[in-house]
């Protein structure tokens, strides 16, 4: 039995266009997969702790070899068991709207937490970079309002898909997935068809998954 994360990145609800194409991959993903465990996860509901003072002093002392103190060590253990619990998984799907051409703060507060030397990727003067959670798939779902494709003057401004890219394969992501829905803002039956397409090619992606 496998595993699977469902992270959302929209407090939207029933009206993201995000979620609902990533609803449409988990729901073809369970159908083929009907013994596997699927948690989900909202961002904008989850209890997140603060990446503050107390968690940075942790993280230092730890790299330079020192004991943090109690309160420090406090805060990176909540950063700890958030890191190991996303290890766990096998497969992973998240959601995300673009913001501002880029994602959520509450997607990037998440990853923010889980990017950390020793817990998702490592370094030595050897190997350099290395990223340690290795060998597992990843769905990306992602809208905007309006369109980036590739090749085109508005690619530029897309920060959402690049950095989402680059994070994931930094930590060891090399099997990277997508559904795109764009424009989600513009005539209706035009985002209408987008989305409707977007969401069926995630429920066929999704049962392969």
């Amino acid at each position: 039995m496998g595993k699977l994360l469902y992270i959302q990145a929209s407090p939207r609800g029933a009206r993201s266009v995000s979620t609902a194409v990533a609803d449409a991959f988990v729901t073809a993903y369970g159908k083929a997969h009907p013994a596997d465990e699927v948690k989900t996860v909202n961002l904008f509901t989850a209890d997140l702790p603060p990446f503050d003072g107390f968690a940075l002093n942790a993280k230092y002392a730890i790299l330079n070899g020192q004991n943090p103190s109690r309160e420090d060590q406090a805060a990176w253990g909540r950063v700890v068991a958030l890191a190991e619990e996303f290890k766990s998984f096998d497969r992973y799907v998240i959601a995300s709207p673009m913001w501002n051409f880029s994602i959520p703060y509450r997607l990037k507060h998440y990853l923010d937490l889980l990017i950390q030397p020793t817990l998702t990727f490592s370094f030595t003067p050897e190997q350099g970079y290395r990223g340690l959670v290795a060998g597992k798939p990843v769905f990306l779902a992602l809208a905007r309002g309006g369109e980036y494709p590739a090749g085109s003057p508005g690619e530029a401004w897309d920060f959402q898909l690049k950095y989402l890219k680059t994070v994931l394969g930094f930590i060891g992501f090399t099997d990277i997935r997508m559904t795109v829905a764009e424009p989600t803002l513009g005539a209706p039956d035009v985002t209408a068809n987008r989305r409707n397409d977007a969401v069926a090619l995630a429920a066929r992606m999704g049962a392969e998954f």
